[in-house]
């Protein structure tokens, strides 16, 4: 076990929005979510932090690594987050307004393998489900890294690993539904086209964002967003916008209110509407989206949550005027 500290003011990061806001789904929150625990580089992590520094501590076996550099470059550290909030909301009120339910939100630099088989898993789903897919992933095709109270730890698995033949038929038997097949396609064709290797070619470093798109979308079970998720969060590319339902109808409400006539967002629409705030916010657009984002599914879940005390409170009033009444009789 090796911890440590690396120092990052409050205001550049929210650690529980941006491990858990559907960027990354290996991070499961302790201790009142103060602290938080999952997989990344190869190790489990726990994080947690003050005003002032990101504490951590790795578990299991040994590894010569250099931890703060991990955290630093996993955190993208090196963008300051202050100063791109405050160019956002003077270019954009509605920006400003979604920075009143959220901020500190980080774009996560992610491995490209395991983003991409993530968010495969995220078609036409949620965060918990997602979650529990990636982690059912991991834990039949990768490698186990070390036990840690009462749970297994597993890194998820090399591409080799899911394009066995039996993954298909063990996906669908676990709920993965047609996932299962774009999964097991998908790493089949990868290891044809070169694996790894082929998808760090796409890399901003070495790719443009539309060349990198392009050959995303090849894959089996990557559409548009999910192409746009790996150029975001695994390559570097964060001009790219995923449009999900929620962005979309973010857009509509604040933006381009002609979208209301449309019922469901086809890929023209999905490019519409990340040109369109990729001309307003500009070269770091998809981490503004993320933001956005973030503060729309803050909003329902205490919308949600308001409605569900309400409904519980209305029933133990109900409750409360019924016995009431059995003991008047």
């Amino acid at each position: 076990m090796k911890t440590g500290q690396i120092k990052c003011l409050k205001e550049e990061l929210d650690l529980g929005i941006t491990l858990n806001g559907g960027q990354s789904f290996r991070w499961i929150s302790l201790e009142n979510e103060k602290t938080y625990r999952g997989v990344f580089a190869g190790q489990v992590w726990t994080l947690s932090q003050d005003d002032n520094n990101l504490h951590y501590t790795i578990h299991g076996p040994s590894k010569n690594i250099n931890c703060e550099k991990l955290l630093s470059d996993y955190f993208r550290f090196e963008v300051s987050l202050k100063t791109n909030l405050e160019k956002w909301s003077a270019d954009d009120k509605h920006f400003k307004k979604a920075l009143e339910k959220v901020d500190g939100v980080r774009i996560l630099n992610q491995d490209v393998v395991e983003n991409l088989f993530s968010f495969i898993c995220s078609s036409n789903n949620n965060i918990v489900r997602i979650s529990s897919m990636v982690e059912k992933l991991s834990r039949f095709f990768g490698e186990k890294i070390c036990d840690l109270d009462d749970k297994e730890y597993y890194d998820f698995p090399k591409i080799n690993s899911l394009a066995a033949d039996n993954v298909e038929s063990i996906l669908r038997k676990e709920g993965f539904g047609y996932r299962a097949a774009y999964i097991a396609n998908t790493a089949k064709k990868l290891l044809e086209l070169g694996g790894r290797k082929w998808l760090i070619n796409f890399h901003k470093n070495s790719s443009t964002y539309k060349l990198a798109k392009e050959n995303l979308i090849t894959l089996s079970g990557v559409g548009p967003k999910v192409a746009d998720c790996i150029c975001l969060m695994s390559l570097g590319h964060l001009e790219a916008i995923p449009v999900d339902t929620h962005i979309y109808q973010v857009a509509m409400a604040n933006y381009m209110p002609h979208l209301k006539k449309q019922n469901s967002v086809t890929p023209k629409i999905h490019q519409e509407v990340s040109e369109h705030l990729r001309e307003l916010w500009g070269p770091l657009a998809g981490w503004a989206q993320a933001i956005v984002f973030c503060a729309k599914i803050n909003n329902q879940s205490s919308v949600s949550l308001s409605e569900k005390k309400q409904t519980t409170k209305r029933k133990n009033v109900s409750d409360s005027v019924k016995t009431k009444k059995q003991k008047e009789k």
